[in-house]
């Protein structure tokens, strides 16, 4: 295989077919389900279609039958079909109980289908714009571990977009105006000799973390003094008057987050294409919002402005405070309108928490109201809740379980336990380890991590199929100058090859239900029983010690199945080390 996924889609084939003989027989508004057969005696692939159509058999005509044309249960059905299914790539089709049709494909397909060019990739995004918002983590807060499964799982479905012809615009909105940024710097302007301290601090870390401790102050104060309070309430109308008093401040320690956030960027392999911030937009949005409210898509509630929900069966949001200040549903307003002025795209998904969902829901009806062409091209892709196994955590108090902590403890308990391994290694593993934990999910599921779990090289890990990659090429290495092949032939499939055979040629159809169902997770439950099947062929089978025919293909086999691994994972945002 080369780069790109390789590989005709031999289950896309049999519903087309399908497709086809069923119009023949006069259905045309069923989509044939077609699903891998999950034991051998059921064949390759499996379609309960006659099942399906058997609902619509009053349709179909078969003068000749006794039954007079009347309908025709699921088995007849089936055999009807089966009767007039033609594909050159299947072997052999079965008929079962009450009414499966099974395929078995020919040795030969699954041989084509590893050295065949056309990806036939589609999925319902091909060829469309797509923006996917992602990360988000707001200045002068720590980039805890929620936002690194945000950007765990933005940073796949954008790579497995891209693979299957989507062109993907990468941006992140980012809260760098509002009352968590007046908390911490409150809590800055507490310490005595504060510019004595900021001198001092000439490392990203540390100043994130003397951040992170003035932002839990200034939380806390905000919470439990009167005067406090009103404090920061005023900071904050400093912040978005751009005040003399505060501004240098301000950006200062804007910065310092925004420096911390593209290291964490870097070390995860995430890019933006764009960065939006709260601060460029809330102007907008309040225009909007304003402007809004004179064709009567917003209306004037107890002195705010609020957008009523209730006439689209929502609730009713505040858009504009009574003190005239937009709040995240105003800016929202402006965001929308710059984002699709700029980019046009057909599509935007908002990765954001669960929590939110309300949210979004009321803020995409009321952007659509002030501008039609955007109605049905936002999306909130929820995704659940990360806490450790101990507990929730949270940020207000300053015990935030930090996004970058996990990483580094992924990284050092696999250098414990592994001593030989080389440090950058050491470090794509750990990486790979926690960004896997977070995306073999499915990305609505909450997750209570186990670091124990998460580093194994046994089991459904990162570390296990990344060292399966570099079982492959430790083979292909010792196999010398032998060229491998894949001949049908002559050579006679093992049980354990043919198994191998079946589920790479899969790998296409794969990628494609992964990125129509923006669903990491059905890639990774792919990539985990290849790696699984791949040793148990590696364990019964010699290789480099077999006869001629059966090395070559052997190392052919291995070639192809470390090719696709090494593929599947880098469309999970994880590398594949070559050895480890």
């Amino acid at each position: 295989m080369q780069d790109g996924i390789m590989g005709s889609m031999i289950k896309q084939q049999i519903i087309s077919e399908l497709k086809k003989v069923l119009s023949e027989l006069g259905i045309e508004d069923i989509k044939p389900a077609v699903e891998y057969a999950k034991e051998a005696k059921f064949g390759d692939y499996s379609s309960n279609i006659a099942l399906i159509a058997g609902k619509k058999i009053a349709r179909l005509q078969s003068p000749e039958r006794s039954d007079g044309g009347q309908g025709k249960n699921p088995m007849t059905l089936a055999e009807d079909l089966k009767a007039k299914i033609d594909l050159e790539l299947i072997e052999k089709i079965d008929v079962a109980t009450p009414g499966f049709i099974n395929f078995w494909v020919k040795d030969e397909a699954l041989f084509q289908s590893l050295s065949s060019e056309d990806t036939k990739l589609k999925t319902s995004f091909s060829g469309k714009r797509v923006m996917v918002e992602f990360a988000h983590p707001n200045t002068h807060k720590a980039f805890h571990i929620g936002h690194l499964r945000n950007i765990t799982t933005g940073e796949s479905i954008i790579r497995l977009f891209e693979e299957s012809g989507v062109k993907v615009i990468r941006v992140n909105y980012q809260g760098d105006v509002g009352m968590h940024i007046a908390k911490a710097l409150f809590g800055l302007l507490q310490i005595s000799d504060l510019k004595s301290e900021i001198s001092n601090l000439n490392d990203v870390r540390k100043r994130v973390s003397f951040l992170g401790k003035a932002y839990a102050s200034g939380s806390k104060a905000f919470e439990e003094d009167e005067v406090a309070r009103k404090e920061i309430t005023e900071i904050n109308k400093k912040i978005y008057a751009r005040d003399t008093s505060i501004w240098e401040l301000y950006q200062t320690t804007r910065q310092w987050s925004l420096d911390y956030f593209e290291e964490i960027y870097s070390r995860v392999d995430s890019k933006f294409e764009r960065y939006y911030f709260e601060s460029e937009v809330y102007e907008s949005g309040k225009k909007t919002v304003l402007e809004g409210l004179k064709k009567g898509i917003f209306e004037e509630s107890k002195g705010a402005i609020i957008f009523p929900g209730g006439k689209f069966a929502l609730h009713d949001r505040v858009f504009i405070t009574g003190e005239g200040n937009p709040t995240y549903e105003g800016k929202e307003m402006g965001l929308g309108r710059l984002q699709f002025d700029e980019y046009h795209p057909d599509q935007i998904i908002h990765v954001v928490g669960p929590e939110q969902a309300g949210y979004f829901k009321v803020v995409f009806e009321a952007l659509s109201q002030l501008f039609p062409e955007t109605k049905g091209k936002e999306y909130h892709l929820a995704y659940g809740w990360v806490k450790l196994k101990e507990g929730k955590m949270s940020s207000r108090t300053g015990n935030v379980v930090l996004g970058e902590w996990l990483l580094d403890s992924a990284k050092e308990k696999i250098k414990q336990e592994h001593p030989d391994i080389k440090d950058e290694v050491a470090e794509e593993v750990g990486v790979g380890a926690v960004k896997y934990s977070f995306l073999k999910v499915s990305t609505g599921q909450e997750i209570a991590f186990d670091l124990e779990e998460s580093i194994s090289f046994d089991g459904n890990s990162g570390p296990y199929l990344q060292y399966t990659y570099a079982r492959t090429q430790s083979v292909l290495a010792k196999g010398g100058d032998s060229d491998p092949q894949f001949k049908s032939s002559s050579y006679q499939l093992e049980p354990e090859e043919r198994d191998l055979l079946k589920l790479l040629a899969r790998f296409p159809e794969i990628v494609a239900e992964a990125a129509e169902r923006l669903a990491p997770n059905v890639l990774c439950t792919y990539l985990f029983e290849l790696a699984q099947n791949f040793n148990l062929f590696y364990q019964k089978h010699q290789i480099i010690k077999a006869e001629e025919e059966a090395k070559k293909f052997r190392l052919g086999i291995t070639k192809a199945t470390g090719e696709t691994i090494k593929k599947g994972l880098h469309l999970l945002g994880i590398k594949a080390p070559d050895k480890m």
